[in-house]
């Protein structure tokens, strides 16, 4: 059986998608961000949760602070990204519930009252929005340089606050010179799936 998806799209989404380490200087725009959010905010999350928030680093000044905080080889791929973003769980997505659930609201304090339960709920949730961010990226033409190399507790105190949860920081842009890393193996189909 074959996909739906039209080949150049899955190439462009999956198969020659990599991981970029060098961008042009060419703007990312709001309009793009929100083209790609407007997208990717279907994507499915327990209870419609979507507790992925984002931050857009643009400024010179947060740029640097930022960079403070990333492992020392991630810090010149996020100084020259055109665009970086630090994408986190929000902890008290619960709060929406009533109106991203509106079937059952009561699931706001019959699933959700305790924090280490929404905690883990929305780490789960918001990493399932990260990557379908980081694709959405990709579908915009964009190239995308996810990374957790760096000191989340600082990140946190330094852009976030206690009720969210850094999960990764984003480059974002046009490829620029030697962008890609060589593609590394994948497990094979058997190597994955089990039949029971």
């Amino acid at each position: 059986m074959s996909l739906v998806l039209d080949p150049a799209a899955q190439d462009l989404l999956f198969r020659e998608a990599r991981t970029a380490n060098t961008f042009t200087d060419e703007p990312v725009t709001d309009e793009q961000v929100q083209a790609i959010y407007d997208l990717v905010k279907y994507g499915p999350t327990a209870f419609n949760q979507s507790p992925l928030r984002i931050t857009l680093v643009r400024s010179p000044e947060a740029r640097e602070r930022l960079v403070a905080h990333m492992a020392e080889g991630n810090r010149p791929k996020t100084a020259a990204a055109p665009l970086v973003a630090i994408l986190c769980a929000d902890n008290e997505f619960h709060e929406e519930l009533p109106e991203l659930f509106p079937h059952f609201p009561a699931a706001k304090d019959a699933f959700f009252s305790e924090r280490p339960v929404r905690e883990g709920a929305a780490t789960l949730n918001a990493a399932l929005q990260a990557a379908y961010f980081i694709v959405g990226v990709r579908a915009a033409g964009l190239a995308a340089g996810p990374m957790t190399g760096l000191d989340f507790e600082g990140v946190r105190k330094e852009f976030l606050d206690d009720d969210h949860t850094p999960l990764m920081v984003v480059n974002i842009g046009r490829p620029g010179p030697d962008a890609w890393f060589p593609r590394s193996p994948r497990l094979a189909y058997d190597q994955v799936v089990t039949t029971v």
